[in-house]
């Protein structure tokens, strides 16, 4: 490990392959990669001090890199203990110029004390991803909020902290939902975690999907996608929901929706994705089959309440890197995936670049904006602009190569009036 006044990370000598990584990803990033060229050239975040707290991957590097070409000065946390690359890190922080502070593994201490040293002295934007450096801010470090202008969010659960904060007076600055632009959860929580859940579960049992009853906790996007991924690898699919909408939506979709109590009897594999707390519970574990596999995906590590399995468990087993097996007072077997962390970053790599250029995309456009247009905001939650969000679009079609029809004059007059109709 070597930790400076400008660094925490573990392995400096790997950066060789971080870089290597990173430029490996940036061939599915053409969006970002064009923000980064544009943003070199007209440098809208000169001297801005960016407080970044997001999963340290081969991605997230190449988000800083346009970040810092646009004239930004960028501090970077892991926003979860097991989601760091630790050859990326070393790549930033040490070839980069980018201060990392974050290691693949680091227990709660050290991820506390890597928010406070991406925090800084004195950021003037954070950017987070569920919403724990804005949280550490208010809580342990308010003489540095009035220096704040803005920040950015990133994901589903950070978004409702950060709304439940602005609804208790809370909240010192404007934040933007990047979550909530169609060209991040449509695509980043849809397509992005579907596939990455699966791959983590598979790389860290080998397990096969095929014929198994996968249990989905939550239909929201990223619920939605994950289903549709384990459908289509064979599984036979239950979901839980508690709202009733996206449960008809779930049932209408073609997927058996039931309570979690009855789910738990049929399970082979659980995946938890709802932002919420305890959602697989003691209950569900008192009627699990023995070596039912149990996961998560949402972004912390509480839809599990593993307390609760902590004190059902008499021995404890680790056949695997980021499985373990625990043996119950009854002789059954449960499997914990990644300590019910992240399962798709702490046992895999997290979404492909490809989504994430247009989520990372959105990220450096609402800093720019924010950049623009502070001292006109309140503190607060922002969505996203429309034309930041139809941009991104507009631009990753390009890169694919697709071109789309346009509106005529006439159809935008029948579109922008009310005399027409049957004739």
């Amino acid at each position: 490990m070597t930790t400076t006044a400008e660094s925490d990370i573990a392995q400096p000598g790997l950066a060789a392959e971080g870089l290597r990584r990173i430029e490996w990803a940036a061939r599915e990033m053409p969006v970002v990669a064009g923000i980064r060229e544009r943003f070199a050239a007209e440098r809208p975040l000169d001297g801005v001090r960016i407080s970044a707290c997001l999963h340290v991957t081969t991605e997230t590097a190449n988000l800083m890199l346009a970040l810092r070409d646009g004239g930004a000065e960028v501090r970077l946390c892991a926003s979860n203990p097991l989601s760091t690359q630790d050859d990326v890190a070393a790549a930033l922080s040490t070839q980069l110029g980018v201060p990392t502070f974050a290691i693949k593994g680091e227990d709660s201490a050290a991820y506390h004390r890597h928010l406070q040293q991406a925090a800084g002295e004195s950021p003037q934007m954070t950017m987070d991803d569920g919403a724990d450096l804005v949280a550490m801010l208010h809580r342990e470090r308010r003489d540095l909020l009035d220096g704040v202008i803005g920040g950015t969010e990133e994901t589903t659960t950070g978004v409702i902290r950060l709304r439940a904060m602005a609804a208790d007076g809370a909240l010192g600055y404007p934040i933007v939902a990047v979550n909530e632009a169609d060209t991040k959860h449509l695509f980043d929580n849809r397509y992005g975690t579907g596939q990455s859940t699966i791959d983590g579960i598979i790389r860290a049992t080998n397990v096969l999907l095929a014929g198994k009853t996968v249990v989905v906790a939550g239909y929201g996007w990223c619920g939605r996608g994950l289903a549709s991924r384990a459908s289509g690898l064979g599984a036979h699919v239950i979901v839980t929901e508690v709202q009733p909408t996206r449960a008809l939506e779930a049932a209408m979709d073609g997927y058996r929706v039931m309570p979690i109590a009855e789910a738990a009897r049929e399970g082979d594999i659980f995946v938890t994705v709802t932002g919420d707390v305890n959602v697989i519970d003691r209950p569900a574990f008192d009627v699990m089959k023995s070596g039912a596999i149990v996961a998560n995906s949402g972004h912390f590590d509480s839809e599990i309440n593993l307390p609760a399995l902590d004190a059902m468990t008499e021995a404890r087993h680790r056949p695997r890197e980021f499985v373990e097996e625990r043996t119950l007072s009854d002789g059954r077997r449960i499997v914990v995936l990644a300590e019910g962390r992240l399962v798709n970053l702490a046992a895999a790599e997290g979404h492909p670049a490809s989504v994430m250029d247009m989520s990372f995309a959105n990220q450096a456009l609402a800093a720019e904006w924010l950049a623009d247009r502070h001292a006109s905001l309140q503190p607060g939650v922002y969505d996203v602009p429309r034309e930041i969000d139809e941009e991104v679009a507009r631009l990753k079609l390009a890169a694919m190569g697709i071109t789309i029809d346009t509106l005529t004059e006439e159809q935008e007059r029948y579109l922008s009036s009310w005399e027409e109709g049957t004739a």
